[in-house]
Formats: structure tokens, C-alpha cells, sequence
């Protein structure tokens, strides 16, 4: 595993990232527009889920890039990426159970999204998260489940309505999990540390 670790960290693979990420936060925010429209002022910071996922890994590579480290956006990126990228995934595939059916789409943002959960975790050793810094992510991670859950505004995806309880339920646990991932890849006393050059 080893092996990957200087290529993660060379500043070409860091610029090409982050043009890409870039790139799919803008099209993700697009891909909202209709969900944004109807999203009561209050609730706009926490509906478009993944595109702001990917915009706090554009912010973490910016730093890279810049040769710091913005651990805030770094315990964002990894707990956010990962619960995004896997739920989405999880969304499409029932999306394709249930009703039968998946658009092109579906299956890109499948792809994409699961591309976004390793490569946060990919980039762990090279984070300077503190436990602080956790700790607000999980006030906002899980504050973000209550606006989706409670107050009802959740990625629409059609035929899956009658099941919202049920992915509310999984979404909790996947936060969950998400926290446990940045704890134990970028907080715990023996995680691997790396620098950028």
C-alpha cells in the first residue's frame, strides 16, 4: 500500500484532483438546482450533500497544494466523503431493486461516488485532524441527519419514498461509522503520518 502514497502526494496527481473534484462539485450543485429552488433559505447548507462533500476535499487539496494543512476541512472531507460517497451508492443500487430500472446516470454516480469515499480515506495519512476537530464534524454530521430526516430534506430519489424511515435509520448508522473511519484512519495515537512536499 505503501506504493501509492507518493503518488497520492505528487503535486500533478494533487492539481489533477483537484480540478476534478472541482469539476463534480460544481455539476453536483447543478445536478440539486431542482431540490434547491423549493429548500427553505434555513436548510440550504445541508441538502446538497455530496457536492459539499466534494467541495471541503477541493478545499483540503487547495491546502496540499499550498503545502498546509486545514484540519477542519480535512475532518469534513473524510466524514463527509465517505458517508456520501457510500450512501449514494446504496441509493442507486435499491434505486435499481426496487423499481427496475437505473439511467445511465445512476450508474456514473455510482462510480463517482464510490471514487469519492476511498479517495478521502486514500489521503488520511497525510490530515492533521485532532479530536476537536471530530467532534465538531459529528455535531454537523448529525445535525445534518435531523434536516434531512426530521425536518424532511433528504436527496430525493423517486421510488424510494415509502422507505425514507428506513434510510433515515441507515443514514444515522452510516454517520456513525463515517466518524469511527476519520477517528481511527487520522485521530488515533498510532495512524499513519505523511507529509506533502
Amino acid at each position: 500500500m505503501k506504493f501509492i502514497y507518493p503518488i497520492l502526494a505528487d503535486r500533478k496527481f494533487l492539481l489533477l484532483l483537484f480540478i476534478i473534484n472541482l469539476v463534480g462539485s460544481i455539476y453536483g450543485y447543478i445536478w440539486y438546482k431542482p431540490q434547491l429552488v423549493v429548500t427553505p433559505v434555513q436548510f440550504l447548507p445541508f441538502v446538497p450533500d455530496s457536492p459539499t462533500a466534494s467541495l471541503f476535499f477541493t478545499i483540503v487539496l487547495l491546502a496540499f497544494l499550498l503545502k498546509k494543512n486545514w484540519p477542519i476541512f480535512e475532518a469534513l472531507a473524510i466524514v463527509t466523503l465517505f458517508k456520501y460517497g457510500i450512501w449514494a451508492v446504496v441509493m442507486n443500487i435499491l434505486t435499481l431493486i426496487v423499481t427496475g430500472d437505473l439511467p445511465w446516470e445512476g450508474y456514473m454516480l455510482i462510480i463517482s461516488h464510490a471514487a469519492m469515499a476511498i479517495e478521502g480515506i486514500l489521503y488520511s495519512p497525510f490530515y492533521r485532524i485532532k479530536l476537536k476537530h471530530l467532534i465538531f464534524v459529528a455535531i454537523w454530521t448529525l445535525h445534518d441527519v435531523v434536516i434531512d430526516y426530521v425536518f424532511m430534506q433528504y436527496p430525493k430519489y423517486g421510488g424510494l419514498e415509502m422507505y425514507v424511515r428506513e434510510i433515515g435509520y441507515f443514514t444515522f448508522w452510516l454517520s456513525i461509522a463515517s466518524l469511527a473511519i476519520a477517528y481511527y484512519c487520522s485521530v488515533r495515537k498510532n495512524s499513519i503520518k505523511l507529509t506533502i512536499k
